[in-house]
């Protein structure tokens, strides 16, 4: 009898045994599936070998927990916790820029943290049930008392074990030709399909081998500075068709990047009580000394710094890994930047930007772009705000300002970014409301966009008659940086039949339009449908505007001839999209001269 009691007792603690490890293995599986339901349905979406190699990471990084607490249960609840943190911000992230969370938001977290209280963190039924179940899961699991009997200098051994399988299998993963075997998708330009059909934890660890920028293929310093130079031998007139001036004749330069400045219209057909943006649709007709087009831009929601990036440099972030910030990520120097060039033609160099300074770093980098002087947020005293932000109209001002008391003798350049229009647009407030409405939508957020950007449009009338009535020669350059952010876009999305989370590759396209003007209130060659991309706007501008142009100004110009439009999203060559990727001719040519121009230069 005592005998049989005893084998109870041990096949009891078999039963417990294998209960325990059963558990242990099946709930990193669940923690997987509950991250992804935080934004999509796993079951549907993500492919079947990127879903076991998700498992895989999960299994393994529980491993690793074990090793290190010693405690299952503790090990268990720290996993969940964490996926549960991470799926909640990745949520948010896809609702308030629309990409996910990739490793070098790192860099950007001062700055997101700078403005998160702009935006709406009202949970929606998706995140408050997956994080209920993901809760009960961490109550539930407290019965579970298996431990490592080690103390915990002898478990650094499988730990040792666990990170070296870890950082074997994260590297696997990173290999193209594993990926293409195992059909895991891996093209960065689309990284809400990435993440959707390779799962986040797949994603992540792919995306960390971009942490750092490889050389192209064949790159040598001596190559690429040979390359460059051989476009300054050609005389800009000979490629732009334009009358080089002398020095006193160049024209202020005044460009306005406006936050959030989109017309929503490349999103579909919708309605409205009144026109938003009448003074551009104007120019748009054919205005004189104008050019108007869709510019073709590499963010949308967020990261406004890689939009003033492309202008300022005339790279691409194209070549770079989607979602990097340059600003924090490569720019550690003096680099080769449109204003660096021109203060070596003897222009004024002037960046303001009403909000603050250390805001994608942006008082750093910009003296080593050559500006000379930078104004911020507490250069703006006594400003007018429209909700939180100082106006365009107050930025307007103080364009006119520098205008007014620029150094004499020298030309003006001038970059202003705005603040007005950026999101959130969900909250209401006293000092603004809005006088835009879409007819037959529901949408507070889509009406008070509107109803800004038809603020920065009247403010836009403003800049261009007060520099048509100056004596210098100026040029107005105006472009927004990206779209909003989902809430205001997804109403007309479904108007017209198209899902904001379920884009096709050509339906994400209209996404990254935004329009750009360039004016002059002298003679220049007038364009209407001008479109490009953000990388060939400032060399477009000094061939429009008439300013000589360096050698890398030149070889844009004539890369544009071949490739119109170059972004993450988007490549054109000639009349017929393209990818990116394309190793050949001028486009291997461009990836060079940019590594070149980002990370090797020399201010010789």
């Amino acid at each position: 009898m005592q005998s049989e009691k005893k084998d109870k007792i041990q096949w009891n603690k078999y039963i417990t045994y294998a209960l325990t490890g059963i558990l242990g293995l099946a709930l990193p599986v669940l923690f997987f599936y509950l991250l992804e339901f935080y934004t999509h349905n796993p079951f549907e979406e993500v492919r079947p070998w990127a879903q076991f190699f998700n498992i895989i990471l999960f299994e393994l990084a529980a491993g690793l927990l074990f090793s290190l607490t010693g405690r299952l249960r503790a090990a268990l609840r720290i996993e969940a916790a964490v996926a549960m943190v991470f799926g909640l911000a990745n949520a948010y992230i896809v609702r308030f820029r629309t990409n996910p969370i990739v490793p070098w938001d790192i860099f950007s977290l001062k700055t997101g943290v700078s403005v998160a209280n702009n935006y709406d963190f009202t949970p929606d039924k998706r995140m408050i049930i997956v994080t209920l179940i993901f809760l009960a899961v961490i109550l539930v699991i407290q019965p579970i008392k298996v431990k490592i009997s080690l103390n915990f200098w002898k478990r650094l051994c499988p730990v040792a074990v666990f990170v070296l399988v870890i950082g074997v299998f994260a590297h696997t993963l990173q290999r193209e030709e594993f990926q293409n075997k195992y059909h895991l998708y891996n093209k960065l330009f689309t990284p809400v399909y990435m993440t959707d059909v390779d799962g986040i934890a797949v994603t992540f660890v792919m995306n960390l081998a971009y942490m750092s920028i490889d050389k192209p293929e064949g790159y040598s310093v001596t190559e690429a500075s040979e390359l460059l130079k051989s476009y300054e031998s050609t005389e800009a007139s000979d490629l732009t068709g334009a009358v080089q001036p002398a020095g006193e004749d160049l024209p202020n330069i005044i460009v306005v990047m406006n936050e959030s400045f989109s017309d929503l219209a490349v999103l579909g057909d919708f309605e409205t009580n009144r026109d938003y943006m009448p003074y551009l649709h104007s120019l748009q007709e054919g205005a004189e000394n104008t050019v108007t087009g869709t510019l073709n831009v590499s963010v949308c929601g967020g990261n406004t710094a890689n939009t003033e990036f492309e202008f300022l440099t005339g790279n691409t972030m194209a070549f770079l890994p989607q979602g990097c910030i340059p600003y924090q990520q490569y720019i550690t120097g003096k680099i080769p930047s449109l204003t660096n060039y021109l203060q070596g033609l003897g222009y004024q160099t002037v960046a303001t930007h009403p909000y603050y300074a250390s805001g994608w770093e942006r008082n750093t980098v910009y003296p080593w772009l050559g500006f000379s002087e930078s104004v911020f947020l507490e250069g703006y005293r006594n400003a007018e705000k429209v909700r939180k932000y100082v106006s365009d109209a107050s930025c307007v001002e103080k364009i006119i300002d520098f205008y007014e008391n620029k150094e004499e003798g020298k030309p003006l350049f001038l970059f202003n970014v705005t603040m007005q229009n950026h999101g959130g647009y969900q909250e209401a407030f006293a000092n603004f409301t809005p006088e835009i409405s879409a007819s037959g939508i529901d949408n507070f957020s889509l009406n008070q966009y509107l109803s800004l950007v038809e603020l920065s449009d009247r403010e836009l009338e403003t800049l261009i008659n007060y520099f048509a009535g100056v004596d210098e020669k100026t040029v107005v350059v105006f472009f927004g940086d990206h779209q909003p952010s989902d809430a205001v876009t997804y109403s007309i999305l479904a108007k017209n039949g198209m899902q904001w989370n379920h884009l096709s590759e050509e339906e994400l396209k209209l996404r990254y339009q935004v329009p750009y003007v360039i004016w002059a209130n002298y003679d220049i060659e007038e364009a209407r449908n001008a479109d490009t991309s953000v990388n060939y706007l400032a060399a477009e501008v000094l061939r429009k505007a008439g300013v000589p142009m360096n050698a890398y100004h030149n070889f844009l110009l004539e890369l544009k001839e071949v490739y119109p439009i170059i972004t993450p999203i988007r490549t054109v060559r000639g009349e017929t999209e393209t990818y990116v990727s394309e190793e050949e001719g001028q486009m291997d040519v461009y990836r060079k001269l940019q590594y070149y121009q980002l990370f090797d230069w020399e201010d010789l």
